[in-house]
């Protein structure tokens, strides 16, 4: 297995709730009312959609609001992993990854572990470079049980909604998470910040005409197959597990330029950047990365340096 990379589970398409426009010669990321199923291919006007983006409508102009899924596996932080992540905005990259207590940190010295204060506390998440990143992994149909589409977002209501929704089904469902019905839907809020505006955010929940009771003997039954043919559940979240901690960070570098342009203005996405590895933002960006993370060991040190002698005897 090569070391340093990321296995994370296959990817047939995307799920997003929105799209990227053109305006004024800039492409700008434009918030959705529904969802959009797409292909991993880009063309001129953007990702092609993908069949079941029509598929899964009643209508060939209804909005698309649910879509029926199963997970892939039983542990909630497999299917969704959601942390602090501090992207370049030039790149898309991330540079920094933490959830609250520790981070990963991509220095020029090389990948160092460091207390993560949060975004709030930390000097480097200023004018909004770190953000809550969640990566949701979902199965649509029965072609491809291994295979995924995957939801990403930094809104807080959807990382938070999901997270809560995966952990109590784990547990209500007895450790079947991977064998219950389950559907993403589409809910609207208002908050003062949007000023009256409704905002989508994702939720989970038992398939439509389904209450709980027969999701979850939905999800005994599928599980007894399962086992009975020798599907081996726990072996495969071992699997997963393994695979996303041999890397250290997720998303590939031929996510980047998607993750930036989906994310971020256009005016922070200079494409530059995305050409020129040695451009001074990014530059300027490593040496601070550099310098925090020397001016951490060196209070580590002076700190041990300066601490009162033990007695073994109190």
């Amino acid at each position: 297995m090569l070391k340093g990379l990321a296995l994370t589970p296959p990817v047939l398409g995307r799920i997003s709730i929105g799209k990227v426009v053109e305006k004024n010669g800039k492409r700008l990321p434009e918030k959705d009312d529904q969802f959009t199923i797409t292909s991993q291919v880009q063309g001129k006007d953007g990702w092609l959609l993908h069949p079941l983006n029509d598929e899964l409508r009643q209508d060939k102009d209804d909005k698309l609001r649910s879509i029926p899924i199963r997970l892939l596996f039983n542990e909630p932080e497999l299917n969704f992993r959601a942390d602090y992540t501090l992207f370049d905005r030039q790149s898309g990259r991330p540079l920094c990854v933490g959830n609250g207590e520790k981070c990963k940190r991509a220095t020029p010295n090389g990948m160092q572990s460091l207390p993560c204060p949060s975004p709030d506390a930390c000097p480097l998440a200023k004018g909004g470079a770190c953000k809550p990143y969640g990566r949701l992994n979902v199965a649509i149909g029965d072609d491809d049980p291994l295979g995924s589409f995957v939801f990403r977002t930094t809104g807080f209501n959807s990382i938070r909604t999901l997270a809560a929704r995966l952990h109590y089904f784990q547990a209500v469902s007895g450790n079947r998470l991977a064998c219950l019905p389950l559907e993403l839907r589409l809910r609207g809020k208002s908050t003062r910040q949007s000023h009256g505006t409704p905002i989508f955010y994702l939720d989970l929940t038992v398939r439509d005409g389904m209450n709980m009771a027969e999701a979850l003997l939905t999800a005994n039954e599928l599980d007894a197959q399962r086992q009975a043919s020798g599907f081996d559940q726990a072996a495969l979240d071992e699997a997963a597990q393994r695979g996303f901690g041999n890397g250290a960070f997720e998303d590939s570098e031929e996510d980047a330029g998607a993750i930036a342009e989906e994310f971020y203005a256009a005016e922070e996405t200079a494409s530059p950047a995305i050409n020129n590895p040695q451009s001074p933002v990014k530059a300027s960006l490593a040496e601070k990365l550099d310098a925090q993370a020397q001016r951490h060991t060196s209070s580590i040190i002076q700190g041990v340096q300066h601490a009162p002698a033990q007695n073994d005897g109190q």
